[in-house]
């Protein structure tokens, strides 16, 4: 009988796994990215430097901030990667940690893979110990009182206890606590939400010590005055006015052509402009104010009117200050002039100052009565420190958060889940404590096994077995919630891949098959070109 040629249904150019091979290639892949940042885990961690794309250096150990920089080609690889990515913007902590685990649950798989078991099969024991183990979370999370700052001080600073800030004691939890009570927002039963990326600005100032950093209750950007001679650098009680169009002479949208047939008519013309502007200008100090801010231009005519009238301005802030400022001192954003009321004027701040820091001016609208806004002002020896210390800051404000959320905390690594996996934490921490790995798992195994007291774990700075609820060493529910989700199901994810087609190219336009051949332009052509915009 003539054996049948095989039939050809992909293409030459595609490249095409499938099997045991994809399995045992993802979880290499995943393995490999776990064990990148493995080292970067609790108080003993090391910090990873990295060179970006423009030559600039980060020094972090925060797991996301390291895989971001990270350049990875396999498909697997880089699906581990946005779960870091997913962890920060779901919960702002925990990234290396939901990194570790996902490998770690990849990793056990491979002997079951190896013994012929069904991907589906393993998928379906991980659900259910996930299922299991946020059973038990429920069980063992213990509600926080907002209200206490002591305790809270003690829960942020063991959640960033990991971090390069960590040996600046109370600083940076201080800060993270103090600007996330500023800007929440109740709602109800007891219930806060806070807005970190709109609400709360880190202004990162080069110079001074760590210690110098402190929240302003108000906003603070970099601007000056538009006429630093004639207007007030400091105002207390100051009216404001937030303004979001030009006060200048309106422009045409396009060329404008204008044809004066006599001497007399461009004069009339200047008279017209200036008539527009003393209008505006008029309109705005009909309610007083002592500060203008307008996210557009000023002309210089405008520029003279205020002056004269004792009132100051800064010109061409961004829109995102501009809701900064309106939410701190109870200001109304106005799009035209017309339309000003008196209930659109901010009355709520205490003092207006600019102040030179450094080589610049900074305008700081501060002592807000209940602002619901704020800035975190960091001071530090260089900018690679500031970056790392704004990294820790967004983690402890994000922790901060979700306390006032879901106002329950967890002690940490009581509970063993039903896989090995959940090994993969302790047995990292011991690791980086540079201890007897196999001798101390095994009389924690031991301790749980007993059923002594299931808040035995692992101190990350000693190694020591210790009790977790004694050393005051806690975990946010909804971080170590989200970590056992996300790496448990994105395991479970890259478990059931059994395919992999690359090599597939982006669609081609219609009728441009095949690659072009090069044109060489002539004269003729360039004149006629069409301009793409960028």
């Amino acid at each position: 009988m003539a054996l049948h040629a095989p039939v050809l249904v992909l293409k030459d150019s595609l490249k095409r796994e499938s099997g045991s091979k994809v399995h045992k290639g993802n979880i290499q892949a995943a393995k490999a990215v776990s064990d990148i940042i493995r080292t970067t885990l609790g108080p003993r961690s090391m910090l990873k430097m990295l060179l970006d794309a423009s030559g600039g250096i980060v020094v972090t150990n925060d797991g996301n901030a390291i895989l971001r920089e990270i350049d990875i080609a396999h498909p697997a690889a880089k699906s581990m990667i946005e779960l870091s990515r997913t962890q920060d913007e779901e919960v702002g902590d925990g990234t290396t940690s939901v990194i570790i685990l996902a490998g770690e649950m990849l990793h056990v798989a491979e002997t079951f893979i190896e013994k012929n078991y069904h991907p589906t099969v393993i998928c379906r024991a991980y659900t259910r110990a996930l299922e299991d183990a946020l059973a038990v979370l429920d069980k063992i999370a213990m509600p926080v009182d907002v209200n206490d700052r002591v305790a809270m001080l003690g829960l942020v600073k063991s959640s960033i206890g990991t971090k390069f800030t960590g040996q600046f004691g109370d600083l940076i939890a201080d800060l993270a606590i103090d600007a996330t009570t500023t800007a929440g927002v109740d709602l109800g039963q007891g219930m806060r939400e806070v807005d970190i990326k709109k609400y709360i600005k880190v202004e990162k100032i080069p110079g001074g010590q760590l210690e110098d950093s402190k929240v302003l209750k108000g906003v603070m950007f970099n601007k000056d005055v538009v006429a630093p001679g004639k207007m007030k650098r400091k105002i207390v009680n100051p009216r404001i006015i937030l303004l979001d169009c030009p006060v200048e002479y309106k422009k045409g949208e396009n060329q404008t052509n204008a044809e004066l047939m006599k001497e007399e008519d461009w004069q009339l013309l200047l008279e017209l402009e200036e008539e527009y502007i003393k209008n505006l200008c008029a309109q705005i100090l009909k309610f007083k104010p002592d500060l203008v801010v307008t996210e557009k231009g000023l002309s210089d005519l405008a520029i003279h009117y205020l002056s004269k009238a004792g009132v100051s301005a800064i010109r061409r802030l961004r829109k995102t200050d501009n809701n900064r400022i309106a939410k701190a001192c109870g200001a109304v954003i106005v799009n035209r002039p017309e339309e000003l009321q008196e209930s659109d004027v901010g009355t709520r701040a205490g003092l207006f100052e600019v102040k030179k820091i450094g080589d610049e001016y900074f305008s700081s609208i501060i002592d807000c009565q209940d602002p619901k806004a704020c800035t975190v002002l960091l001071r530090g020896a260089s900018k690679d420190v500031l970056n790392e210390v704004e990294r820790n800051l967004q983690d402890a404000m994000s922790v901060a958060r979700n306390i006032l959320k879901t106002q329950n905390f967890y002690l940490e690594w009581p509970y063993e889940a039903a896989a090995l996996a959940f090994e993969a934490i302790p047995r990292t921490l011991l690791q980086n404590c540079g201890l007897n790995v196999i001798r101390t798992m095994t009389q924690l195994q031991g301790k749980h096994a007993n059923g002594e007291n299931p808040w035995v774990g692992i101190d990350g700075r000693s190694g020591d077995i210790v009790d977790m609820k004694e050393r005051k060493i806690w975990d946010s529910y909804s971080v170590k919630a989200q970590t056992f989700k996300t790496a448990i199901e994105s395991a479970c994810m890259l478990l059931r891949i059994d395919d992999i087609v690359s090599g597939i190219k982006k669609k081609q336009a219609p009728g441009g098959g095949g690659p072009k051949q090069p044109q060489i332009e002539t004269e003729g052509d360039a004149d006629t070109e069409q301009m793409i915009p960028e």
